[in-house]
This record gives C-alpha cells, sequence and structure tokens, in this order.
C-alpha cells in the first residue's frame, strides 16, 4: 500500500505544481517547464525510494515490458496516478476558483494550433525521449541511480519548453486527464490523444531500450 500511496503523492505533487505555475502563477514557457521538471525531481528523490518513481502510466507501462514490475502492482499504480492527478487538479480548481479566474482553464493541455495527427507525432516522440532517458539513466547494467531523478526532471523540463506550444507538453497520461475531466470542453474531448500518444512513445521505447541493453 505504501508504493501505491508513494505514486499518489508524486503525481498529485507535479500536476498540482506544474499546472499551478500555468494558469495561478501565469508563468512563461521556460518557468513552466521548470516547474514540471522540478517537480518531479522533488518526487523522485521524496518518493522514488518507496514505489520506483513513475508518476505517469507511460512510464509503468514500459517497465511492464521490460519485467521491472508486475501487471498487478502496474494496475494499483496506474490507479493511483490517476487519482492523484485528479485530486491535484481539484485543489487547483478550488484555488482558481477562490482568486475569480476562469474555471475552464486550468492548465489542461490541447492542441488548437496543429492537426490531431501532428499531435499524435509530437506526444509520442517527445515522450519516447522522455523514457528513453529514464530507462537508461536508471539501468541497473548502465545507469546512474545518484543523479536519476535530477536527470529525468531536467528531460521533462526542457521536453515541455520544446512541445508546450505544440500540444501542452504532456507526456504523461494522469497529467492530461486531470485537468480535463474538470474543465471539460477540447481538452476532454482530445484526452484520448493524450492517452494513445504517450503509451506508443512508452512502448517504443521500451523496446529500444531494451535493444540497447538496458536490462538484465
Amino acid at each position: 500500500m505504501k508504493k501505491y500511496f508513494a505514486e499518489f503523492l508524486g503525481t498529485f505533487m507535479l500536476v498540482f505544481l506544474g499546472t499551478s505555475a500555468v494558469v495561478i502563477a501565469k508563468g512563461n514557457v521556460l518557468a513552466i517547464g521548470l516547474a514540471f521538471g522540478l517537480a518531479i525531481t522533488v518526487s523522485a528523490y521524496a518518493f522514488g525510494g518507496i514505489s520506483g518513481g513513475h508518476f505517469n502510466p507511460a512510464v509503468t507501462t514500459a517497465m511492464v515490458i521490460n519485467k521491472r514490475i508486475g501487471i498487478g502492482d502496474a494496475i494499483f499504480y496506474i490507479i493511483a496516478q490517476v487519482i492523484g492527478a485528479a485530486a491535484a487538479s481539484a485543489f487547483v480548481l478550488y484555488f482558481v476558483d477562490a482568486l475569480k479566474l476562469s474555471t475552464t482553464a486550468l492548465g489542461q493541455t490541447d492542441f488548437p494550433k496543429i492537426p490531431t495527427v501532428t499531435a499524435i507525432v509530437v506526444e509520442t516522440l517527445a515522450t519516447f525521449l522522455f523514457l528513453m532517458v529514464i530507462l537508461n539513466v536508471t539501468s541497473e547494467n548502465h545507469g546512474n541511480s545518484d543523479f536519476a531523478g535530477l536527470t529525468i526532471g531536467l528531460t521533462l523540463a526542457f521536453l515541455i519548453i520544446a512541445t508546450l506550444n505544440l500540444t501542452g507538453g504532456s507526456l504523461n497520461p494522469a497529467r492530461s486527464f486531470g485537468p480535463a475531466i474538470f474543465a471539460g470542453g477540447s481538452g476532454l474531448s482530445h484526452l484520448w490523444v493524450y492517452i494513445l500518444a504517450p503509451e506508443l512513445g512508452a512502448i517504443l521505447a521500451a523496446i529500444c531500450s531494451r535493444f540497447m541493453g538496458t536490462e538484465k
């Protein structure tokens, strides 16, 4: 149970801090990227020792494929991640409403400027790169556990900066799910993209990382 709660807390931190930087602090691209990246770094060091620090269903999918976690645990990890994201977004909604800001803008991800196919490509590629870093830096064969949290956080920050104006830079189905269910609109109708594409990226990364010798 402790590891599931750790996944809940880590995902809560990621979504709460990241989306708050978007809608409450109203940060620029750099600030938003760093908010998400540093949130995942803090969560990794705080809770990663308990659960492995996934905080993302796509990460859990890749770990299942590479046999670093069992399917049973993976299901509860994903449930905890989704609940954590939803809980974080509920608090953001509460604070946004208290500030008399629009409750339809909660840091949800969307792609109003590009076609759906392009959005899928963006999210798949970004998640693939993110997972390649995660799987390699945490590999028992050639990883570096001391700096894994920092490396993963910086990677997420840079990838969000690169993709923010394209798709909102999700790379994480739970991160997109939380705000979308409260904000509604096209963010909710396009949620399937943010589930499908990161999972595709995770599957591709798991296969490629095995080829590179990340697993025993």
